[in-house]
């Protein structure tokens, strides 16, 4: 669904074509435990929100979650659909 919502032209889509972020989950898989503390958050999903802000000149990090809250395209780009909530 989110998929027809995003214009072809969209720049997160030309940089969803072209960048693979998956090089991430390696990076940090050092600092991430499976079996101690709290369950952690996707951290390409964090570094991708991170990517998001500094592209858009957002500077705040509630303003951000605000931002992806609303924004389809943002959604689209980080994998979260419609209902899910925004870390």
């Amino acid at each position: 669904l989110l998929d027809q919502l995003v214009e072809e032209d969209h720049l997160l889509r030309k940089i969803d074509k072209y960048i693979d972020f998956s090089f991430i989950i390696e990076k940090v898989k050092p600092y991430y435990s499976e079996n101690k503390g709290r369950p952690s958050l996707d951290p390409l999903i964090l570094f991708k929100m991170m990517f998001i802000g500094y592209l858009y000149g957002i500077r705040s990090e509630r303003q951000l979650e605000k931002e992806i809250y609303y924004n389809v395209a943002y959604r689209w780009f980080l994998g979260l659909n419609i209902n899910d909530p925004v870390p």
